[in-house]
């Protein structure tokens, strides 16, 4: 006997997302988070779903919360290089969508999700750290520190141990030393709100520089000039950017964007140092990692939460289809790791590729990109290719 079939660590949106899909599919679950009770709401990150995102959700009834309080349609997304050709644009009316995506704030995500766990009444227990997982033949055991909600048993040691027949890991970053891959882009990203003298439109803008991409997100009304910034700069020159006034800082983010919008204000700027790590293996002894716990990738094309939440979609498929108890049995986890490696592969190298193909300062591979630009623009199957890969991940076809 098990305190519960799964233990997911982690209370974020990726975890309380496991947690409400697992309830509904009537698999018993708890949820330990380390944080205190709504830290979720306190997230200030902006994330962008693709529409694929925006189903899962949708199909978790969490959807109709966020929409009314904090989603921005993107109703097109150009992409272009500075300082050379090309250019192409996706739009969402090319795919048959109502939009290619949405610009949403963490915190009302999480809220969302939290209150939707909250009234099924799936068990989340906060303060509540993991400090080891021991995995054995019938179960994987939890030694907790802290002790609000964390109601497992008291082992020899007086540790608290909660016991679960699978443990999934959907919070905190990879940080193990063995079957890890690490690379450091030496970048950080900038994130700010700016506004523009223009309406946003709902279009999105992925804009490449020799230092990394610079992304604007819509964010707000159609009839505001709200944009969600995500500079990636290279980190010799963070210092400086933070240093500036917030007129020196616009006149800087003018002149590398170009003359498609006018700058006007900017909010508070934070910065985070970017990387790439990954599993090997997404599994372990009786252990499934998700989300950032199992890849952390560059926010180029916006690609890390998304493809968390189709971690999420693929592990419940799995664990529905197992017809077995003991959902983490080795043959289930094989499945799952199996299930996974197309989309989660792909996406890991499209990111890295993108970031390497469109760095530098080299003449010829400018102009290598420029024309993979023009030619993505007049080939509408190859746009569609792309948008879909975007919005659907590796198996969209």
């Amino acid at each position: 006997m098990t305190d519960t079939d799964i233990a997911i660590v982690g209370a974020g949106p990726v975890g309380l997302a496991l947690g409400l899909a697992l309830h509904r599919a009537g698999i018993a679950c708890e949820v330990l988070d380390a944080r205190p009770r709504g830290s979720v709401r306190e997230d200030k990150r902006v994330l962008a779903l693709s529409h694929g995102s925006q189903q899962t959700l949708a199909r978790l009834a969490v959807w109709p919360e966020v929409a009314t309080t904090s989603a921005t349609p993107i109703a097109s997304i150009h992409i272009s290089q500075q300082g050379g050709l090309g250019r192409t644009l996706l739009t969402a009316e090319e795919e048959s969508l109502s939009a290619l995506g949405y610009v949403v704030d963490a915190s009302a995500l999480g809220g969302a999700l939290e209150d939707a766990c909250n009234i099924a009444g799936v068990p989340i227990h906060y303060d509540v750290r993991v400090d080891a997982i021991e995995a054995g033949e019938r179960h994987a055991c939890l030694r907790l520190a802290g002790g609000a909600g964390a109601d497992g048993a008291d082992g020899a040691d007086g540790a608290k141990k909660f016991t679960a027949s699978l443990v999934a890991c959907a919070e905190g970053g990879v940080t193990e030393e063995r079957d890890i891959v690490r690379h450091d882009y030496a970048q950080q990203a900038l994130i700010a709100t700016v506004q523009t003298r223009q309406a946003h439109e709902h279009r999105a803008w992925e804009r490449f520089t020799p230092d990394g991409p610079l992304a604007l997100l819509p964010y707000g009304s159609t009839e505001g000039g709200d944009y969600a910034l995500v500079w990636t700069v290279a980190e010799r020159d963070v210092a400086a950017l933070l240093a500036l006034s917030d007129s020196a800082f616009l006149a800087k983010l003018q002149a590398t964007f170009g003359n498609r919008h006018e700058f006007v204000a900017v909010s508070k700027r934070n910065t985070f140092p970017l990387g790439l790590r990954y599993r090997l293996q997404p599994t372990g002894p009786r252990t499934a990692w998700l989300g950032n716990a199992a890849q952390t990738l560059h926010p180029v094309a916006g690609q890390g939460f998304n493809l968390a939440l189709r971690d999420v979609a693929v592990l419940l498929q799995t664990l529905r289809a197992s017809g077995n108890s003991d959902f983490g049995a080795d043959a289930t986890l094989a499945r799952y790791a199996r299930a996974r490696r197309v989309d989660r592969v792909a996406t890991i190298r499209f990111t890295d590729a993108l970031i390497r193909l469109f760095a530098g300062k080299n003449p010829l591979l400018k102009h290598a990109r420029g024309a993979g630009l023009i030619a993505l623009d007049l080939l509408p199957t190859a746009r569609s290719f792309l948008a879909r890969r975007m919005i659907f991940g590796a198996r969209a076809y």
